[in-house]
């Protein structure tokens, strides 16, 4: 059987299928819930964005991204 850990919350995903149970962003893997969590703590930002560009989001993805790893948690507002 094989597992996984989420790489912001530290939660094993079991038999994990990818862009299902879990999503490979950044060079991390996010479960499902964190992946989440993370859609709600950006769109708001990016909906404001303008001039919105692809590498600008990238980056921004990336950002949240670590800063959740350290935090171990996405900072829903």
């Amino acid at each position: 059987m094989k597992t996984l850990t989420c790489d912001v919350c530290q939660g094993i995903i079991q038999t994990p299928v990818s862009g299902r149970t879990y999503v490979h962003l950044a060079h991390r893997d996010i479960c499902e819930h964190c992946h989440d969590k993370m859609l709600m703590q950006i769109k708001p930002v990016i909906r404001t964005r303008i001039p919105f560009t692809y590498d600008w989001y990238d980056s921004y993805v990336q950002e949240s991204i670590e800063k959740a790893v350290v935090k171990g948690k996405f900072d829903v507002k």
